[in-house]
């Protein structure tokens, strides 16, 4: 079975289930007990429910609902912020915190009515591969910070993205990241409501310049911008690898060109 994790759509495994049947429901006041219930029952952690499914024919399924954790909210000092996992991603696209290429990225996540309900602790643990706002935050070289039955830990948003291992029973309560220096994203899609093709976020400040990218791998990752030819994109019926490859070059090219970023 593919790890239980927190995702930006609400229930999700790292592979998707086609139908889930929820076969009961838990909503703990302590974090404590929600870890309890998710690793010693495999539940599922429920954060925004916006992609949550159920059929009678479906897996059967124990969620453990987060939204009495107090998990949202921000928490900015010293030019770093701090975000709750259960924050909406309504609230960053509105929020003066964030940068804003985030907010932007937040809000072309989803449409408003579902922005409402989906969370960053979800956008980050479901890992979707297209997703502008990963993209952003890996670029901006956010962590999060994660719990499980053997305490607290952090990790580069990048770092969970390529070892989901590192969320299985385990819930994401918190994303941080540095908010200064200069960023740009861009992006290709079919139209301007549409995933996009692929898209880019430069990110420059004193401790480096970062470059992320979605819709070239099967999760966002980093990108060197001398490296854009070695990439191996998934091919899909929006674009081959060879495409793909080339509309990352294309947007590398202007996003460092923005931030005054070298190739």
């Amino acid at each position: 079975m593919a790890p239980a994790v927190l995702t930006a759509a609400g229930i999700e495994t790292r592979r998707r289930r086609s139908s889930q049947v929820i076969t009961s429901y838990h909503r703990p006041h302590d974090l404590d007990e929600a870890v309890r219930l998710i690793t010693e029952r495999d539940a599922v952690p429920l954060g925004g429910g916006t992609s949550l499914t159920t059929d009678r024919g479906g897996t059967p399924t124990e969620v453990v609902d987060l939204q009495a954790l107090g998990l949202a909210g921000f928490d900015a000092h010293d030019g770093v912020v701090r975000v709750g996992s259960m924050t909406t991603l309504q609230a960053i696209a509105d929020a003066d915190e964030m940068p804003e290429v985030v907010r932007d990225a937040a809000r072309r996540e989803e449409p408003r009515s579902l922005r409402n309900a989906a969370t960053i602790g979800g956008a980050v643990a479901g890992a979707h591969p297209e997703s502008e706002l990963v993209a952003a935050l890996v670029a901006f070289g956010a962590r999060a910070t994660v719990v499980g039955g053997e305490g607290t830990s952090e990790h580069a948003v990048v770092e969970l993205l390529a070892d989901p291992a590192l969320l299985s029973g385990r819930i994401v309560t918190a994303v941080s990241f540095a908010t200064g220096g200069r960023a740009a994203a861009d992006r290709t899609g079919r139209t301007p409501m549409d995933r996009p093709i692929v898209s880019v976020v430069a990110h420059r400040s004193p401790d480096g310049t970062r470059v992320a990218a979605s819709g070239v791998a099967p999760h966002v990752v980093l990108v060197a911008p001398d490296a854009v030819a070695d990439l191996d994109p998934p091919p899909d019926f929006r674009g081959s690898a060879e495409y793909r490859r080339h509309l990352a070059s294309v947007l590398v090219g202007r996003v460092l060109a923005r931030i005054g970023g070298q190739r």
